[in-house]
């Protein structure tokens, strides 16, 4: 099979539609459509969620009420509904003992011609005692001889609709045969190593487990088709990154004299995290293609100066460099902080937002497509048309997940037709797992060290009974000259409901202490937010009352208090980030975690959980864990990948091999022409990896 010959035939019986499945009728492919089933191919990776243990027992006398068996009996007599509502009720023995099968509204001749009397018939369900007699309603198998014995250990499906037990395992069987046998893509080494079964055992085996243990994720059938789902997975975003070095790029190669000065200049030594960063981002941007790189920095790492050096080694080599922030506050944050070093270096930066009107845009526009600004700071409006560069060589965008694909497009053109190098960040510690699903046709840098001088918090959680005892706390902290924020509850998901509590709790702080306090919140007139805020940072206000519009990057080094209210209606990520805000100066800093009773265990277990670690990459485990992986990146715009099988949660290791052993695949075989090459590009297929199969037709 080539590249180009479109899906092998051995996989079409997969691809027809769900109802050439026996007993799959137009009204029971509609409750399939409903669970996402449209074909047989669907239905071999919809596995059993969970699964019914029946006993087998030989006589009556064996069973333990209430409980789920198997046995055969006699039908010995009939007794029809004496009234409406009434059941049928069928007298079956053993021989020794009775047992009376119960059913409601069934068809005479269906029910006689089921239990003749005097037969020898084998029945499965639950077994249970009324009035002292052994009862089964409805059971679940009614059979002659053993060829009808339902498995010890029944899968139990998902459903929807119509669907009922028996329909969707006689579907799942016709859709098991459809499957062909296939030649193996898995590294052989890889499978003795873990002791994984062939695809097609595995298979056979994920759909008939022989107890529960056959469910776990770490299940060998179970790990063997999860890990075949995220190798292809990651087969294709590496094809995806091969493909972007393939394309041209601008070799960006810096000096490195304008990133010695700021280094010389800084009160301490960076992190050999931010060394290695900034190493790899200059090899990076060194290259001949373009550089797609993600940055991944803790609260308080030092993803700001990685950036900063990044951007001057665009400078070194003769062009531009811009940065994009999702709000206003962040954008102008930014610019504080970096114009300090862009005078270390002698460079000129600017700051762009859709505030700057009139003569002073003006100017920028002008200064910036002459050359005279080398790098520029901004919101969106650095991506409107008007904005024009003389030689756009790095765009760095901030907190990515606030932008769209078309946003980052964008920004990407101004290059004048010339390839950008492009540097995402996040503050937002995320588990490896989800960062090479979501992120994974980028190369990844992080920072995994806090920087010298960064003081640790102490976390303490405690109740809302106390907010008095708080405000004294505040009182005397503030007389000595410290600055605090008091972040107030994230009531709904809306704005609106949130403003009133900040408003309540402002005007309640406001009574005591005065012309110190600040209200801060997203509803906000822009210029009013920025007053509020510059008057916190030059200390002419302590006391910040905000709504979580501080949550992200807002960086003023003399605050050292967080009161969080209402502390358990906050994800963990967010809880993380909210407390990065103090502890970035020089000072002792302190986070209270205010809760209201009754706390729920989750509730109680992320309290808990920010009082034993600052550790970002950590907390984020922990609420994926907790969360799952969809909640914590956020699904409407997580861009991560639906699998069927593999589960980021719980196989997060599985991920990180994946990768790993896709690299290595595509080195030792880049044109997928061997053996087992053929097989791997039947998994694509299969796995409906199209795109991989695109770029490898495109050679």
């Amino acid at each position: 099979m080539t590249a180009t010959k479109g899906r092998p035939p051995s996989l079409f019986p997969l691809f027809a539609g769900i109802e050439t499945l026996p007993g799959v009728g137009p009204k029971v492919a509609e409750s399939f459509a409903q669970m996402g089933v449209t074909r047989p191919r669907d239905l071999i990776f919809t596995l059993p969620h969970s699964g019914i243990r029946r006993r087998r027992i030989m006589h009556l006398s064996e069973a333990h009420p209430p409980e789920i068996v198997t046995v055969a009996v006699t039908v010995e007599r009939h007794i029809q509904p004496t009234g409406k509502g009434r059941p049928w009720r069928v007298i079956c023995s053993d021989g020794k003992a009775d047992l009376t099968l119960v059913f409601f509204h069934p068809r005479k001749d269906w029910i006689e011609g089921q239990l003749p009397l005097g037969a020898r018939r084998v029945v499965s369900g639950k077994i249970e005692l009324f009035d002292g007699q052994a009862q089964m309603v409805h059971p679940d198998h009614l059979g002659v001889g053993a060829e009808d014995l339902p498995p010890d250990f029944e899968p139990v499906y998902p459903l929807s609709g119509r669907l009922t037990q028996k329909v969707v395992q006689k579907a799942v069987q016709g859709a098991l045969a459809r499957v062909p046998e296939v030649a193996e893509w898995a590294d052989p080494a890889l499978l003795l190593r873990e002791g994984w079964p062939g695809f097609n055992a595995a298979l056979s085996a994920a759909h008939e487990p022989q107890g529960p243990e056959g469910l776990f994720p770490a299940d060998p059938a179970r790990a063997r088709l999860a890990y075949d789902e995220l190798f292809a997975h990651q087969l294709t975003l590496a094809l995806v990154r091969r493909d972007r070095r393939k394309r041209a790029g601008r070799v960006n190669q810096g000096t490195g004299k304008l990133r010695a000065k700021v280094l010389a200049g800084l009160p301490w030594p960076p992190t050999g995290a931010q060394l290695r960063a900034t190493h790899e981002i200059a090899a990076d941007m060194a290259e001949p293609h373009r550089m797609n790189r993600l940055l991944q920095g803790d609260v308080g790492a030092g993803k700001t100066l990685v950036a900063f050096l990044a951007l001057l080694n665009a400078v070194e080599a003769g062009g531009q460099g811009v940065m994009m922030a999702p709000t206003e506050i962040l954008a102008r944050q930014h610019y504080r902080a970096l114009e300090p070093l862009a005078q270390l270096a002698g460079v000129r930066i600017e700051v762009l937002t859709g505030r700057d009107k009139g003569d002073a845009r003006a100017n920028i526009l002008t200064d910036l497509a002459e050359g005279r600004i080398h790098i520029l700071v901004g919101t969106h409006a650095v991506i409107q048309k008007t904005v024009e560069f003389q030689d756009l060589r790095l765009a760095i965008i901030d907190e990515q997940h606030r932008f769209g694909v078309t946003q980052r497009m964008e920004l990407s053109n101004k290059g004048d037709g010339l390839p950008v190098d492009m540097l995402v960040m996040t503050a937002t510690p995320i588990p490896r797992s989800l960062a090479l699903a979501q992120y994974g046709d980028m190369e990844l840098s992080v920072l995994d060290e806090k920087p010298a001088g960064r003081q640790p918090i102490t976390t303490t959680v405690i109740s809302d009974q106390r907010i008095e005892q708080i405000v004294q706390r505040l009182d005397s902290a503030m007389a000595g000259g410290a600055r605090a924020y008091w972040v107030c509850p994230l009531v709904e998901e809306s704005e609106l409901v949130d403003l009133t509590a900040a408003e309540a709790r402002f005007q309640a702080l406001r009574a005591r202490f005065g012309d110190k306090v600040r209200l801060i919140h997203g509803q906000m007139p822009a210029g009013e937010r920025d007053q509020a805020m510059a008057d916190f940072a030059a200390g002419r206000a302590q006391l910040l009352v905000a709504t979580t519009v501080i949550e992200v990057g807002v960086d003023v080094p003399e605050a050292t208090i967080m009161v969080i209210e209402r502390a358990e209606t906050f994800g963990l990520a967010q809880l993380h980030q909210l407390r990065g805000r103090v502890g970035r100066g020089s000072g002792a800093s302190s986070c209270l975690l205010v809760y209201h009773e009754p706390l729920s265990e989750t509730g109680r277990r992320r309290l808990q959980i920010l009082r034993e670690t600052e550790d970002g990459f950590r907390i984020a485990e922990e609420d994926l864990a907790m969360r799952g992986a969809g909640d914590v990146i956020g699904t409407a715009q997580s861009g991560l990948p639906r699998f069927r099988i593999a589960d980021l949660e719980r196989q997060a290791g599985l991920m990180a091999l994946a990768r790993s052993d896709a690299q290595a695949y595509l080195e030792r075989d880049p044109t997928m022409e061997s053996p087992r090459g053929e097989a791997v590009r039947l998994l694509l297929w299969l796995m409906e990896q199209d795109k991989a199969i695109r770029l490898i037709s495109a050679g």
